[in-house]
């Protein structure tokens, strides 16, 4: 299979976060051998190893230009969920649009969640998708942007605060 990614391409992991594919290794596990990406996370020190012929349907994409992260940065999206919908079923939704590694689904979940965390208590589940939403889109704004985690902390922090 062909790849569709190669070393130093800048890629999105769904619920891990961004990274730049550091080789394409051949390993056999189990007794199948089969092409990795290696996968180097931008945040922490985490190192992924991705089947090539999975990264498709595993959502892995390639990071959004700078152009449209700051598109998302300006208008990111309005929470319009009904607050009356158990925590729960919130928080199963919130856990698959982040699967999906859509970076708008992302920015939502995080609105949401934020603009909810100032009028109510987050339970501890919706605390730990917020906190996880807001990693992996810190880590694309970290690959696309060149900056350090810190500053992208910022620009997040201006991003829901408007």
């Amino acid at each position: 299979m062909v790849a569709l990614f190669q070393v130093g391409d800048k890629i999105m992991y769904p619920m891990h976060g961004a990274g730049v594919i550091e080789a394409i290794e051949e390993k056999e596990i189990l007794g199948v051998k089969q092409n990795y990406y290696v996968l180097k996370i931008t945040t922490g020190s985490m190192q992924v190893m991705i089947p090539v012929e999975k990264a498709e349907e595993l959502g892995i994409r390639a990071v959004v230009d700078a152009c449209e992260l700051d598109d998302i940065l300006r208008n990111a999206a309005k929470p319009d969920s009904d607050p009356s919908t158990q925590w729960n079923h919130r928080h199963r939704v919130f856990l698959d649009k982040i699967k999906t590694g859509n970076i708008h689904d992302g920015v939502e979940v995080i609105c949401e969640l934020a603009s909810r965390s100032l009028t109510k208590t987050l339970s501890r589940g919706e605390k730990a998708v917020l906190d996880q939403a807001r990693q992996i889109f810190i880590s694309e704004m970290m690959l696309v942007k060149g900056i350090t985690e810190d500053e992208a902390n910022a620009l997040l922090e201006q991003m829901v605060s408007c």
